[in-house]
């Protein structure tokens, strides 16, 4: 939970007004980052209107950005990647990457950011009704699967393996779809009431609640990753490899 915590205080603070840069600067006609917090939070009616109004990327957003603060936030998007990276290899009882390896969570953000901009776009390449939310369950499932397999490796700096890392990924992903479920049902009339109540603040307030969600669903897939690999895995990747020629060796 205390990682879960840091999760969300970096999400909030860093990653997503980067993202928020980012779809302000897509000519693509979307909501961007709004779409992917209400299709995650599962929304509808007038929460998913108020969470679209608070993630908004208006034009302006470019005129008053320099290349300066780009750079800033871009740097310190960096530091919610340490974070997971520090939570996995923690997890999977590995020592801590080199310091020089700061490039792979540079990479690891920039597919985050490509990874959450698809999962936001998907849409507007479909036709509606029917096949939007096919196309999007679909991109969320192999995209979210792809990133999570091949984030926990790039992170590791390959220490764990292919098999290894599956579990896990497919484990978060579940994970998100169970928070997406709970999100519906609890969080989108916590959404209207404090909306009412609160302003802006009380649509800020659940967001950030959703956040400590993700940012808990994400470790707590790789323990259960961990968990299932040792427990159900491991030996059976042991005995096939022995069983490889100079498999011994």
């Amino acid at each position: 939970m205390q990682r879960a915590l840091g999760f969300a205080a970096l999400a909030i603070l860093t990653v997503i007004p980067l993202l928020i840069l980012v779809a302000a600067a897509s000519p693509a006609p979307h909501r961007g980052l709004a779409g992917w917090v209400v299709y995650g939070m599962g929304l509808t009616g007038s929460s998913a209107d108020a969470v679209t109004r608070l993630f908004s990327a208006p034009g302006r957003v470019l005129g008053t950005t320099s290349v300066f603060s780009a750079v800033v936030l871009s740097v310190s998007g960096v530091a919610l990647a340490a974070a997971v990276q520090t939570g996995f290899e923690r997890i999977w009882g590995l020592l801590a990457g080199p310091w020089h390896k700061i490039w792979r969570q540079a990479v690891w953000l920039a597919a985050l950011i490509a990874y959450l901009y698809a999962a936001a776009t998907v849409g507007s390449v479909t036709n509606g009704g029917l096949a939007e939310t096919a196309g999007r369950v679909a991109v969320a499932v192999v995209l979210g699967i792809a990133f999570f397999w091949w984030g926990l490796r790039f992170l590791t700096v390959g220490r764990v393996s292919y098999l290894a890392a599956m579990p896990g990924a497919v484990a978060t992903l579940v994970g998100l779809a169970g928070l997406r479920a709970f999100s519906g049902l609890v969080f989108e009339p916590l959404i209207v009431r404090n909306a009412v109540s609160y302003g802006t603040l009380g649509t800020v307030l659940i967001v950030q609640s959703w956040l400590i969600g993700v940012g808990w669903v994400v470790y707590a897939g790789q323990l259960f990753g961990r968990w299932f690999y040792d427990a159900r895995l491991r030996a059976w990747a042991d005995s096939r490899r022995d069983r490889q020629p100079g498999g011994g060796e």
